[in-house]
């Protein structure tokens, strides 16, 4: 199960007050789980069985409604079917066990593995596409129809221009100067050339596209298999109301993404199709969806950001082939949009 970032694990009259709660007999051992940037989570193991223990830190995903919300969610789709791992019911009933002011919840373990697109047949992408198609129609479903969610702000060029100012002189200023802050200066000076040659196709604010209740962060890290097919989706601390087609893109461009940068473009084919066919979405809201992530990939800096503001490394390993893609979608923008629509 992912979800965390690796800390200390809760110890001694906190874990002890917590298996009471549920009733989950005496812990035998309790590790961080490494992966994941939001919220901290730990394998334990007790005289009664395995688990996940997730500790809500993330001030956008700690509130005790927000996360009693996800799990109601997760409840209602397990009960559909859908490969999904429901947080375990204390013995009054609740999923969220407050404690010290923090806020937990156990999960069962489920064993399984990661797997990049790049593992995943075409026949496997179009299940994913399809996966994550059913994800959506059936959050429809189980959720309260979405307020209205206001009108879309792309992203404005000018400030990303003050952005990239700000992130170069922290760059250059790095010392010792590593090979990273080599590759950061490079991709944000042709950031910026892409940018002033391209500022003419930034998407007009209007109103949202179509919307609904979408996993918000579907990527390998959230998806566990077993053998060849999904076991368990997990991690949904960002479940919200968002455009689902950008959900599916950007998932997509996460799977599919290749070390280079480039994205295996037969694999997007097929899971785009699966997506349509299971939600309805007509090509043209898939080719929309592209257009906005594409530009929002191009003003993205995050990963620098949180090295060089934040000091924190952890997205480090991720920068090389998302910067190298937003130059190469820039360059094959009709073909990965045929992609996702034809």
């Amino acid at each position: 199960m992912i979800g965390s970032t690796a800390t200390a694990p809760p110890t001694g009259e906190t874990l002890d007050a917590l298996l009471r709660r549920y009733n989950a007999g005496a812990p035998l051992s309790c590790e961080p789980v490494a992966e994941g940037l939001l919220n901290r989570g730990y394998r334990l193991a007790t005289t009664r069985g395995r688990f996940f223990l997730k500790l809500y830190v993330d001030s956008a995903t700690a509130d005790r409604s927000v996360i009693a919300r996800q799990h109601r969610a997760t409840q209602r789709l397990d009960e559909l079917g859908l490969p999904v791992a429901p947080p375990l019911p204390d013995i009054d009933g609740g999923t969220v066990v407050v404690l010290g002011g923090r806020c937990f919840a156990l999960y069962p373990w489920v064993d399984g593995q990661h797997r990049e697109g790049a593992e995943l047949t075409t026949g496997q992408s179009w299940r994913l596409g399809a996966l994550l198609g059913l994800v959506h129609t059936r959050l429809e479903q189980v959720q309260p129809p979405p307020a209205d969610p206001g009108h879309h702000v792309s992203a404005d060029p000018e400030r990303t221009f003050a952005l990239i100012d700000d992130l170069l002189k922290q760059v250059r200023g790095h010392r010792p100067r590593e090979a990273f802050d080599e590759l950061a200066e490079h991709r944000l000076l042709e950031r910026r050339a892409l940018l002033e040659r391209h500022a003419h196709r930034r998407p007009p604010d209007a109103g949202e596209p179509v919307t609904g209740w979408v996993h918000g962060d579907f990527h390998p890290l959230n998806l566990l298999y077993r053998e060849d097919e999904p076991v368990a989706i997990v991690d949904w601390d960002r479940l919200g109301v968002q455009p689902r087609a950008e959900e599916a893109v950007r998932a997509a461009v996460i799977f599919f993404v290749q070390p280079a940068g480039s994205l295996d473009l037969a694999k997007v084919r097929a899971y785009a199709r699966a997506y349509r066919l299971a939600t309805g979405a007509p090509p043209d809201e898939l080719a929309a969806a592209v257009h906005r992530v594409w530009w929002e990939r191009l003003n993205d800096f995050w990963m620098l950001r949180w090295r060089y503001q934040r000091r924190d490394r952890r997205a480090d390993p991720l920068f090389p082939a998302a910067s190298a893609l937003a130059v190469w979608w820039t360059g094959a923008y009709d073909a990965v949009r045929d992609a996702f629509t034809g």
